[in-house]
């Protein structure tokens, strides 16, 4: 079995004191893996980013990066140890050029930006076309191009997707999906929290429904796509909310 790159085991976590978002929440990803978190609103789905990001407080359980404790730290300090997010919101700098955009992303290593850069356009080609571009005058699927690839910049081991195809129009949700999988195909393990359930299923190799804070179920996309008991409890109520 390939190695764990993030073990998260039994956190209980949240946002105000004595009331638990996670309620004993697991999930693994296993270096190069593509794996997926969906559910209900409320299930706690992005909160289990905001947990391995230090950004909620942590009551009990632990989050591993290798085989290293990285419970509470923040995220900033993940950057350095190979973790890439990219936040549902807010995820580009509006005012900026697309290679200032990338520039920020490789602040911690400058030297290595000119083949970052070369990496990241190369991935994306479009926003070598749209490089001197102010990045809030972009599309909706262009500026989620632009924060995936402000994201690698740092050359991640881990990328940390918070709902990618959210706001987007299903053409441009169906292309965040195929550089998804691009991307993980380079080598890069993802953990991905969704909306589009179904559709995330389809490019995930593993995924985990979450419900009230708990792993509800696990299994394979091509599993959980298939469960009588996914399909019926949440795949045609998250179809049905996200219009997939």
């Amino acid at each position: 079995m390939s190695q764990s790159v993030l073990n998260v085991h039994e956190l209980v976590a949240g946002y105000i004191p004595e009331v638990n978002i996670l309620n004993g929440c697991n999930v693994t990803v296993s270096a190069g893996e593509f794996v997926g978190i969906i559910g209900p609103n409320g299930a706690g789905k992005s909160t289990v980013l905001k947990a391995i990001l230090g950004e909620c407080s942590v009551r009990s359980g632990s989050v591993m990066l290798g085989d290293t404790n990285i419970t509470g730290h923040r995220s900033h300090e993940l950057v350095e140890r190979g973790v890439g997010y990219v936040p549902q919101n807010r995820n580009v700098f509006p005012s900026l050029t697309v290679t200032e955009n990338l520039e920020m992303g490789c602040f911690l290593k400058p030297e290595n930006f000119k083949s970052r850069f070369e990496y990241v356009t190369n991935l994306f080609p479009r926003l070598l076309d749209r490089a001197a571009v102010k990045a809030g005058s972009l599309s909706g699927g262009e500026r989620q191009m632009v924060a995936m690839g402000r994201a690698l910049m740092m050359e991640p081991k881990l990328l940390l997707l918070d709902e990618p195809s959210a706001g987007l129009s299903p053409v441009l949700q169906d292309e965040v999906f195929v550089q998804c999988k691009k991307i993980n195909a380079e080598g890069i393990a993802i953990l991905m929290v969704e909306q589009n359930a179904r559709r995330c299923l389809q490019v995930a190799d593993r995924a985990y429904v979450l419900d009230q804070g708990k792993n509800a179920y696990t299994g394979s996309g091509r599993e959980l796509l298939a469960d009588p008991n996914v399909i019926r409890l949440y795949l045609g109520t998250l179809a049905k909310a996200t219009g997939g």
